[in-house]
């Protein structure tokens, strides 16, 4: 069964570059909250050496002179998610069988649709580029793992024009090109277990190919024996059709600039708890437990540093923000000491279930749960139809001194009315 794997090229520097044609040739970095860190790069940044996860300070100061040629942007989420629920879209057009990987990752199972896979590869590609203006790769193999690899082919050989179908080659072609490919570039496989796989002396993807598999289970897992049985074309990982459900939801943030006070961190509590849920709410889940954190700055000379956590058991799993809230509020008042510099806090919903496996509380009064749901099921419906905040619980709103820094974040050019492009005639 041919499979494809359809990834956007430099994702959020792309999207960027989307909206701003003068961006189209530079070099553009994407940088982590608070402006802190480099998280994408374009191809033009990464040939002038700037590394992923770097500090863009340090960056800045290696460069010197060229630093004026890197044009820097925060973060901006909100216009990445709706670009590439877009590009998803567009994708589910082409192939009923779709396992969306990533927000700028997609396999798709290519059998019994009409024409070739590298012509239906070929379209892919350019339908997303004429509808979006990102550029994407697509990688083709019989499993999923080879496919990640041909889409890595892809971006590096100008010669395929973005599309690389290993399942049209020859058995001996597809193992001159893993040839050269360090073992550590093969999907599942880290730097970590790439050293460890080097004592066994695998060092490319095609050592772990032709490795026997019962020897690579023997020194490693099963699951990298699947992965060296894709290698040799052997399917041994379905396409996840439907997302799994998270087993904890995580909402934190480092604060754009310290704070101090109990009121400044519960409403910075507030406003992450009130997000959790939301997200809580999406895969139709409860919590039973939450549990809250907070960090003083790790960099600060004048003052040791001080972190701690609590969790809150629930009295029964619930997906209601007040209830959520009235919680982590409780653990944030037993973890909270006066007199440090907060530069971190969040949120962590444990004990995740589906709201529909729930076992009812026989002594809970009957219709106080279909009121609860009936409420945050209002609130949501106001905030996706009005915008994300737009109602909100009395303290959850971000104050301006703990709100991360987003000092150069451009537009939220499709999501905010009142920041639209405008065209210019």
């Amino acid at each position: 069964m041919p499979v494809a794997l359809v990834d956007c090229n430099s994702f959020y520097a792309s999207c960027e570059q989307v909206f701003q044609p003068r961006l189209q040739g530079r070099a553009v970095v994407v940088l982590s909250n608070n402006d802190g860190c480099v998280v994408a790069r374009s191809r033009e940044a990464k040939a002038l050496g700037i590394k992923m996860g770097e500090p863009w300070f340090q960056a800045r100061r290696r460069l010197q002179g060229q630093a004026e040629a890197v044009t820097a942007l925060s973060s901006n989420y909100a216009l990445y998610a709706d670009m590439s629920n877009r590009v998803m879209r567009i994708l589910g057009r082409f192939s009923p069988r779709q396992e969306v990987y990533s927000i700028d990752e997609s396999f798709l199972a290519l059998d019994g649709l009409p024409g070739p896979p590298a012509v239906i590869g070929e379209r892919m590609r350019a339908t997303v580029l004429g509808w979006t203006g990102l550029p994407v790769c697509v990688g083709i193999g019989p499993t999923k793992t080879l496919a990640k690899l041909a889409n890595h082919l892809a971006k590096q050989h100008l010669a395929w024009a973005g599309v690389c179908d290993l399942e049209a080659l020859e058995a001996g072609e597809v193992e001159r090109l893993l040839a050269p490919i360090p073992v550590g570039e093969v999907w599942g496989v880290g730097a970590r277990l790439a050293q460890r796989l080097a004592r066994l002396g695998i060092d490319t993807a095609l050592d772990l190919r032709r490795a026997p598999p019962a020897q690579v289970r023997r020194h490693s897992s099963v699951m990298l024996e699947r992965t060296a049985l894709e290698l040799r074309g052997i399917a041994c990982l379905d396409l996840e059709m439907v997302s799994p459900d998270k087993q904890q939801i995580r909402c934190s943030r480092t604060f754009g600039a310290t704070v101090s006070s109990l009121a400044e961190l519960t409403e910075a509590i507030t406003s992450f708890t009130s997000r959790a849920a939301e997200k809580l709410r999406a895969q139709q889940g409860e919590a039973a437990a939450i549990l809250v954190e907070i960090r003083s700055s790790a960099f600060r000379r004048d003052a040791a540093p001080y972190a701690a956590s609590r969790v809150v058991p629930l009295a029964a799993p619930t997906a209601d923000t007040r209830a959520l809230v009235a919680a982590a509020r409780a653990g944030l008042n037993r973890i909270y000491k006066p007199g440090p510099a907060y530069a971190k806090a969040g949120v962590i919903l444990l004990d995740l279930s589906r709201a529909a496996e729930r076992q009812p509380d026989l002594f809970a009064e009957p219709t106080a749960d279909a009121r609860s749901q009936a409420l945050m099921a209002t609130l949501d419906q106001i905030n996706r139809r009005f915008g994300r905040g737009s109602l909100t619980l009395a303290n959850a709103r971000p104050a301006p001194r703990w709100r991360r820094r987003e000092q150069f974040r451009s537009p939220r050019y499709t999501t905010r009315l009142d920041e639209l492009p405008v065209a210019h005639c």
